[in-house]
């Protein structure tokens, strides 16, 4: 005998409230959007229809409909073992990021493909382009150090005319880098967004991929999936998350007038004391740091600027209008 039914709240109330997945799951719309979920969809001891978030193959599957419903995707899939994002919260970031925009520009988002966004780590999936592109019809750079991510990437955007002209992959060529090499001196982008490996180490990658499916699972588990959870250079980098902002930072000073905001993605709130020491020393203008939260998780997002006010009405009167 199953358990008694869930009673759940009809919103996911800490989501943005622009994004189309406050609601829970329809899977039924779901399957009619992308017909393949249906075997994965079953009923959760709770006697809810849901899937097994332990099974990669099921996860992608998820995606592929949210994806397909919700931003008109006809095509999209990642080669095995590369990360399956959950779409709502990268939707998440492309609200607040948006708002963050429309902030400096008398409440307005600016919009249309004149905007260009420059993703740090597109990653095989592709999906910040996709839903920024279908929200506000930004234009996107996407950039990537693997070149398996980059050929994933690009076959989205190929396959998927709406993206064509509107998204432009570029390989970075020196993984020690991450605006250098991919961004010319005369080029303008409107803002970055980036969400960084975690981990410090491949160890750690590791035992967080465990923590994650013994959560998943709700028992101890020793030993992780190949294909769950994204590929070593998507998890983890030297220094982790924290490190590879204070990279990012160095770097945006070197391109302070090619760039109105940069921002990342910041996981862990014990980063932030050295990433805000990091924009001081970089002698950032203006810095934003914006809360975001899916159920139990909190998470932000840091912006920057080092335009002035006169170079910020500037930018926006040839950029914006």
């Amino acid at each position: 005998m199953l358990p008694e039914k869930r009673v759940h709240p009809t919103e996911k109330s800490k989501m943005h409230p622009r994004n189309r997945h406050r609601e829970r799951y329809n899977f039924n719309q779901l399957i009619e959007s992308w017909p393949e979920l249906a075997p994965f969809v079953q009923f959760n001891l709770y006697n809810d229809e849901s899937i097994d978030f332990f099974n990669p193959e099921a996860v992608k599957m998820l995606n592929k409909a949210l994806l397909m419903h919700f931003y008109g995707i006809g095509y999209w899939d990642i080669p095995s073992g590369y990360l399956c994002p959950p779409i709502p919260g990268r939707a998440d970031y492309m609200h607040y990021i948006a708002d963050l925009m429309g902030s400096c520009n008398r409440g307005k988002i600016p919009s249309g493909n004149r905007i260009t966004c420059l993703d740090i780590g597109v990653g095989a999936n592709c999906v910040y382009p996709i839903i920024g592109n279908k929200e506000y019809g930004w234009s996107f750079i996407g950039t990537d150090i693997d070149p398996a991510a980059v050929n994933s990437a690009q076959k989205i955007i190929e396959l998927n005319p709406f993206l064509k002209g509107n998204v432009e992959i570029r390989l970075q060529p020196n993984p020690k880098n991450i605006v250098h090499g991919i961004l010319q001196k005369s080029e303008r982008i409107d803002l970055t967004i980036c969400n960084p490996p975690f981990h410090a180490s491949f160890a750690e990658a590791q035992s967080g991929t465990l923590r994650k499916l013994t959560n998943l699972k709700g028992k101890r588990i020793a030993k992780s999936s190949l294909n769950f959870g994204g590929r070593n250079i998507e998890l983890w980098c030297e220094g982790g998350e924290e490190r590879f902002v204070q990279d990012m930072i160095y770097e945006s000073r070197q391109f302070s007038t090619s760039c109105f905001w940069f921002s990342s993605l910041i996981s862990k709130e014990s980063h932030l004391k050295s990433i805000y020491e990091s924009l001081k020393n970089a002698e950032a203008g203006e810095v934003r740091t914006i809360a975001m939260g899916q159920g139990n998780k909190i998470s932000r997002i840091v912006a920057w600027t080092f335009l002035s006010p006169e170079q910020q009405q500037k930018w926006r009167e040839t950029r914006w209008a």
